[in-house]
């Protein structure tokens, strides 16, 4: 999401402080209230919230990344205040230019379990919370997956004009197909619609991501995994002498300046500067040591190339890679990737997400580049749910979502 280009806003009016009554499940009251930070990482950490899966975007700590923005830290359960927690949300406010209202945004977000067909006990209390803090409309990103492409099933089926939507999935997630039916039924509108052959346009984050799975694999079967082209660069990158090595906050100015170079080779503009690696890499570090890894590759006393890498949990993402434009034929990239894979496996994550890629099988598209370049590891494309906005209750919400939206297409 593109912040507004706004000075960041007062803090929101007070945000409703006491516990907003939940339906009961079973025999057991439901609670929906704020709760600390310190009380939302330990939910993280326990066993019912590793096994929902967080990501990053919804730690406490990304809160102090998103300048411009005010947070809230929301859960519910049978006792929140006292960490008896089912689920767990980070809300990112955003003043409206010229009114006391907000954009609310859960990137990656609410952490809930999805499974749950009766979403109406968790997510109503959510939404009126939310409206009693002055949002005037919101935005979501559910866990569930909806499709997913095997790589073997998508090398051979490359073509002009073809996208991932032309080809039948390897795989159609049942619980994802229910929860957009259930949003849809609740007056949700999935961003950027359901056409078959867009990026999710409308999306603050990317519809489409890679994903290596880890769990169950041994370190031989991710290399077999591999595919000849890419065992070919890792052991060229070998026999060159790329050393491999985690860096520190001392090389982000580095890793942002062969970010601008692949920028400006690649045609991608981020539009993220040195501060803001910085901010992030002392955040999330700040939360947990080691959750932010700056990865180099080296050659001859000189860094080619600089990879990101973040975990929570039993989950692992490579966010972020730059690399130069010149001794590219002894493959840094091919390295960090190989050495970053096995680092998220030994430390015991069960997914290696490689984010985004584009939706396009055509290789003669420039985009397409990336995908080939992923596809190469043995994963798999998934289709996330996408991104979910709703206005809130009200004529004049119902403007201001409106107005929103059209300054959204006008930057």
């Amino acid at each position: 999401m593109s912040a507004l280009l706004v000075p960041p806003p007062p803090p929101p009016p007070s945000s409703p402080s006491s516990s907003d009554p939940v339906r009961p499940v079973g025999n057991r009251p439901v609670t929906l209230c704020p709760i600390t930070a310190r009380t939302y990482r330990a939910f993280l950490a326990s066993p019912r919230g590793t096994a929902l899966g967080a990501g990053f975007l919804q730690c406490p700590s990304w809160a102090d990344v998103k300048e411009g923005w005010r947070a809230l830290l929301l859960g519910w359960g049978p006792d929140p205040e006292a960490g008896e927690l089912t689920g767990v949300a980070l809300v990112l406010l955003r003043q409206f230019p010229g009114t006391r209202k907000y954009f609310a945004y859960l990137p990656e977000g609410p952490v809930a379990d999805w499974r749950d067909p009766d979403v109406d006990r968790w997510l109503g209390p959510l939404l009126e919370h939310l409206r009693r803090a002055g949002a005037f409309a919101v935005r979501i990103g559910p866990s569930p997956a909806y499709r997913r492409w095997d790589a073997a099933l998508l090398k051979p089926l490359t073509g002009p004009g073809r996208r991932l939507g032309d080809v039948l999935a390897s795989e159609v997630d049942p619980l994802g197909t229910a929860v957009a039916e259930r949003l849809r039924a609740r007056g949700w509108s999935r961003c950027g619609g359901d056409g078959t052959g867009d990026d999710g346009g409308g999306d603050a984050q990317p519809r489409y991501v890679f994903h290596v799975p880890l769990a169950g694999r041994t370190t031989d079967d991710l290399w077999a995994g591999l595919n000849q082209e890419w065992r070919r660069n890792v052991r060229r990158a070998q026999k060159e002498g790329v050393e491999v090595v985690v860096g520190s906050a001392a090389d982000l100015p580095e890793f942002c300046r062969l970010l601008a170079v692949t920028e400006r080779r690649d045609g991608f503009r981020l539009g993220r500067s040195l501060a803001y690696y910085e901010r992030q890499y002392a955040a999330l570090n700040a939360e947990e040591p080691g959750r932010m890894k700056l990865y180099l590759a080296r050659h001859q006393g000189e860094i080619l190339a600089a990879h990101t890498l973040i975990t929570v949990g039993r989950r692992a993402w490579y966010q972020t890679g730059a690399s130069a434009d010149h001794r590219r034929e002894v493959r840094p990239s091919n390295a960090l990737q190989w050495r970053m894979l096995l680092d998220a496996h030994a430390l015991g994550a069960d997914m290696y997400d490689m984010r985004g890629v584009p939706s396009t099988l055509d290789p003669g598209e420039r985009a397409y580049g990336l995908l080939r370049w992923k596809l190469g590891t043995g994963g798999r494309v998934v289709e996330t749910l996408g991104e979910w906005e709703k206005p809130l209750g009200g004529s004049a919400n119902h403007a201001l979502h409106r107005a929103f939206q059209a300054y959204l297409k006008r930057r």
